[in-house]
């Protein structure tokens, strides 16, 4: 997911030249897609449902021109209300952010991320006892959430984060 990915200009109901920028640009996972298949990316804009229905003909030349934008770059535009987009999944990755940019051994990482694909799956806490051990423990909690952060380990993000999240290691991108 990128914030702010473009900046799209406009004109508006008066003529002027404005420039709008979307909020997000959301990009899935492959998977085992087929090429055809795959899901486009998705420019998206985040209002509460009471304010674009408010201000929807204000507005709509700056969505039309995020719809073309998007158009023209093989992208679909969605306009989303805030308050499905709020829950546990936002909650888990505005947790996760704090520890994206951290840095940890690459030979610790290569060490849980290949224990963790033979096994399959595991829950959090197990991962942290096989891996982290009494003084290593807090660090290796943030280990684990790094490598969950930076996609290096996956989980279903609807769920709560905590120790018995269960973790693997994503097949593709």
């Amino acid at each position: 997911m990128i914030p702010q990915p473009c900046q799209i200009p406009f004109a508006g109901k008066n003529g002027q030249t404005y420039t709008y920028t979307p909020d997000f640009l959301v990009y899935y996972r492959l998977g085992n897609c087929e090429y055809g298949d795959y899901p486009k990316p998705v420019l998206v804009e985040v209002k509460p449902r009471k304010e674009w229905r408010k201000h929807w003909r204000e507005w709509m030349p700056k969505w039309k021109a995020a719809w073309r934008h998007a158009q023209e770059q093989g992208w679909e535009f969605h306009v989303y209300d805030e308050s499905r987009i709020r829950g546990q999944a936002l909650e888990n990755i505005r947790f996760l952010e704090r520890y994206k940019q951290m840095q940890f051994p690459v030979e610790e990482s290569r060490w849980v991320i290949e224990n963790l694909r033979q096994m399959g799956s595991a829950p959090f806490h197990y991962l942290l006892a096989r891996h982290f051990m009494g003084l290593y423990r807090a660090e290796g909690i943030a280990h684990i959430w790094h490598l969950l952060a930076s996609r290096q380990l996956d989980c279903d993000i609807s769920r709560p984060l905590n120790d018995f999240i269960e973790l693997w290691v994503p097949t593709d991108e």
